[in-house]
C-alpha cells in the first residue's frame, strides 16, 4: 500500500520469509497425460470405491470450489483459501504470526475457546480483555482490545461476530476502527461463522481498506455441512499465499468439496437462505417463550442461532431438559457463567419441547 510494507508482510514471521511450503504432486501441475505416477498412488481400485475417484490426492485448492465460495462471499477468489473449517484458519493464522513459544493474541471471553485452545497449544500467550454484561446485553470493547494488543505485542486480535456464545453483535465501524488503529501492528481476525443469522453481514467490504483485516467463514452452520468441515478465510492475497504455504498438502477430501460444491448450487443455496429466515424467526419465537418462564433469569439477544440464557437452577434445567432427550450446552464451566445455557435453534417442534420441559419443570418447582 502506497510504496509501504503490508502489516501480513510486517507480521509474518521471520523464519517463514523465504518458506516456500510443501509442494505436493498436485500443486501446480497440469495433469494432461493419462498415466498418472507422480504420487504414489495405487493403481488398482479399492473394494469401497468403486469409481475410482478416491484412489487419487485430491486438489489442494479446488478452482470451482473456490470460485464458488468466493462469489457467495463477495471477493475475489484470489482473497479466499479453503481449509478444513474455519478452525483450521485459526491455527493457520497463529503458525504463520507468532513464532512457536512466543507472541500473544487478544480475546474478548466469554468466547469461542479455540483461540485460546490454538494459541496455547502453539506456545503462544492469550490476552484476555473481557465482554461486559451491560443492561442485558453483552458488549466487547474493541478499544480496550486494541490497547491490549499494542501493550502486549499481540500479532493477532479475535473477534467474534456474531459472539459465541454470547450473541453479541459488533457494527461493521467498529471492526474498521479496529483495523485502522491496528494496522502495521496486528491483523484484526474477524469470525463470522454465524454471519447468515444476523441482521446484517457486510464485513467483506472492509476488505479493500484494511490489508490487515481477515475474515472467517464456514459452511457448518447456515449451509448445514458441519460434517464435511469446509471453511475459508478471506484476506488479501498476499496473506493468502501466507497461509496456504503452511497448510497442509491435502487438506480437502474429495467427498466434503463434492458436497460443498452441491451446497453452493443456486437451489441448495435459496435453501439455506430460507432455513436461515426460519431460523432467525424461531430464535425471537424461543427468546420470547424463554423471557416468559419462571425458572429464566436473562435471556440474551443474538445474532446467532442460538441463544445464552441464565437460570435460577441451572443443573435442574440441564437435567430436565436432557430426561426429555433434548441435548443443550452447558456453560457453566466457563468463567462468568456460572447459571448459563447455550439453546441451539431447532425445529418450530424441537423448540417447542424445550419450552414445554420448562414450564413443566416450573410446575414441579
Amino acid at each position: 500500500m502506497n510504496g509501504m510494507s503490508s502489516t501480513a508482510a510486517t507480521l509474518l514471521r521471520e523464519d517463514l520469509r523465504d518458506f516456500a511450503g510443501y509442494k505436493s504432486a498436485r500443486s501446480g501441475v497440469a495433469l494432461s497425460g493419462d498415466a498418472w505416477l507422480n504420487a504414489n498412488e495405487s493403481p488398482s481400485v479399492s473394494p469401497a470405491d468403486a469409481a475410482g475417484a478416491l484412489r487419487r490426492y485430491p486438489d489442494p485448492q479446488p478452482q470451482a470450489l473456490r470460485n464458488a465460495l468466493a462469489s457467495l462471499y463477495g471477493v475475489d477468489a484470489a482473497q479466499l483459501l479453503a481449509t478444513r473449517g474455519s478452525d483450521e484458519g485459526i491455527d493457520l493464522l497463529l503458525r504463520a504470526f507468532c513464532a512457536p513459544g512466543q507472541g500473544a493474541i487478544v480475546i474478548a471471553p466469554p468466547v469461542f475457546g479455540m483461540y485460546a485452545v490454538c494459541a496455547r497449544l502453539h506456545g503462544a500467550r492469550v490476552v484476555d480483555v473481557p465482554a461486559q454484561d451491560v443492561d442485558g446485553s453483552w458488549r466487547s470493547d474493541l478499544a480496550a482490545m486494541a490497547d491490549a494488543a499494542l501493550r502486549e505485542g499481540a500479532n493477532l486480535v479475535f473477534v467474534c461476530n456474531p459472539g459465541n456464545p454470547t450473541g453479541e453483535a459488533v457494527a461493521e465501524g467498529e471492526i474498521e476502527r479496529l483495523a485502522q488503529r491496528l494496522r502495521g501492528k496486528a491483523l484484526v481476525v474477524v469470525d463470522a461463522a454465524y454471519a447468515e443469522f444476523a441482521d446484517t453481514d457486510a464485513a467483506a467490504a472492509l476488505l479493500a481498506g484494511n490489508d490487515n483485516l481477515v475474515i472467517l467463514r464456514t459452511l457448518s452452520k447456515a449451509h448445514a455441512l458441519a460434517g464435511a468441515r469446509i471453511g475459508s478465510v478471506l484476506a488479501s492475497p498476499e496473506l493468502i499465499g501466507m497461509l496456504q504455504r503452511c497448510q497442509a498438502p491435502y487438506p480437502l477430501a474429495q467427498p466434503a468439496v463434492a458436497a460443498a460444491l452441491a451446497a453452493l448450487a443456486p437451489a441448495a443455496l435459496a435453501h439455506a437462505r430460507a432455513a436461515a429466515t426460519q431460523a432467525r424467526a424461531e430464535r425471537e419465537r424461543l427468546r420470547a417463550g424463554l423471557l416468559g418462564a419462571a425458572g429464566v433469569r436473562r435471556v440474551y439477544p443474538s445474532q446467532g442461532n442460538f441463544l445464552l440464557a441464565r437460570f435460577i437452577d441451572a443443573q435442574a434445567a440441564f437435567d430436565a431438559l436432557l430426561d426429555a432427550g433434548v441435548v443443550v450446552r452447558d456453560m457453566r464451566a466457563t468463567a462468568g457463567l456460572g447459571d448459563a445455557l447455550r439453546i441451539s435453534i431447532g425445529t418450530p417442534a424441537q423448540n417447542d419441547r424445550v419450552l414445554a420441559v420448562l414450564a413443566d419443570a416450573r410446575q414441579a418447582a
